[in-house]
């Protein structure tokens, strides 16, 4: 495949700045170069009076969403009666549905920079995008009780103290950040989907693309490095582990954009669970209900119901050192 003039360009200025290994330039000079280097590298900059999505307004998103997802756990200031909890939702919710307002409407205005097309009714888009994930509200509550529940009932340390769950399993963090994630994702909204999953990304060490299908009574375990691929489906009350992938196999460099949309990441059907390190990759990999999936195991090929898959326990090998009198 040849190069792209972004590429090249970028192999013609490593080349012309191979000089600066002896000599050490003036912040001046660095600057100066910086500056000529963005008409070359259009595609690593982004000058325009246009806002454009952000870290801090997914942040701000989330954290509305879990004060009225789990009223009492996570507001500035405790309600302390039903009328307090109804005025702090209706106060939050309309905080909430002017900053997706926003968010949505700097997205949809962005994409349409960056694909240089006219922008019409992106605020109307947006308010009506907004409106839409907010009416969702009541059933994204209920599907996170059922995760909640999910997570009693499959971990032991967790005891009967669902205001622990609540406030400090990052298996719930991620789920809940995914599902909001998810609703903007099949309504096409740009960008904001994957900002949001990639801050949770950064503070979980889960990575759950918001493409990804999960049903309810969803619990992740411990969490750290699990990675679910964009079109993986999962269905009700399945359990992962630490560690886990559900990926896609592997492809030749340039095959990216023939199998964009189609399905790569495997399904796995109601009340699975798959233990830590587990790695399940493709697209035609189905794993059946109720199957269990052990530890370290690779797969890439469908599993039938209630079935068992685990690796052959490995022989051992103890050598004890020889104390000297």
């Amino acid at each position: 495949m040849a190069p792209s003039p972004v590429e090249k360009s970028c192999e013609y200025k490593l080349a012309e700045l191979e000089y600066l290994t002896d000599d050490i330039p003036s912040l001046e000079e660095v600057t100066n170069q910086l500056s000529a280097m963005r008409s070359d590298l259009p595609l690593m900059e982004y000058v325009t009076a246009v806002p454009r999505p952000s870290f801090a307004a997914a942040k701000e998103i989330i954290n509305l969403t879990r004060q009225i997802i789990f009223p009492g756990f996570f507001e500035p200031q405790q309600p302390s009666s039903e009328l307090n909890v109804k005025f702090s939702i209706g106060q939050t919710l309309t905080r909430l549905f002017a900053a997706l307002t926003r968010e949505i409407c700097a997205a949809l205005r962005h994409d349409h920079v960056r694909y240089d097309s006219l922008c019409s009714n992106c605020y109307q888009q947006g308010r009506q995008t907004a409106m839409e994930i907010v009416s969702l509200l009541p059933r994204l509550r209920l599907i996170m009780a059922s995760d909640v529940v999910a997570t009693k009932e499959g971990d032991p340390a967790a005891g009967n103290h669902l205001d622990q769950i609540i406030l400090c399993y990052p298996g719930l963090f991620a789920t809940l950040v995914y599902r909001l994630a998810h609703e903007l994702w099949v309504r096409k909204v740009p960008f904001v989907p994957r900002i949001l999953t990639e801050y949770a990304h950064s503070r979980t060490g889960i990575d759950i693309h918001p493409g990804a299908t999960i049903g309810k009574s969803f619990f992740i375990d411990h969490g750290t490095g699990v990675v679910i691929g964009e079109t993986t489906v999962i269905g009700d009350s399945v359990r992962i582990y630490q560690g886990v992938t559900l990926g896609a196999l592997s492809l030749p460099r340039d095959a990216g954009e023939s199998l964009r949309g189609r399905k790569r990441h495997p399904t796995l059907e109601d009340e699975v669970i798959v233990y830590s390190g587990a790695t399940i990759l493709g697209g035609e990999t189905v794993i059946g209900t109720r199957s269990v999936i052990g530890g370290n195991v690779w797969l890439t090929e469908s599993i039938p119901p209630d079935t068992k898959v685990f690796i052959k326990k490995p022989e051992l090998v103890m050598i004890h050192a020889q104390v000297k009198n």
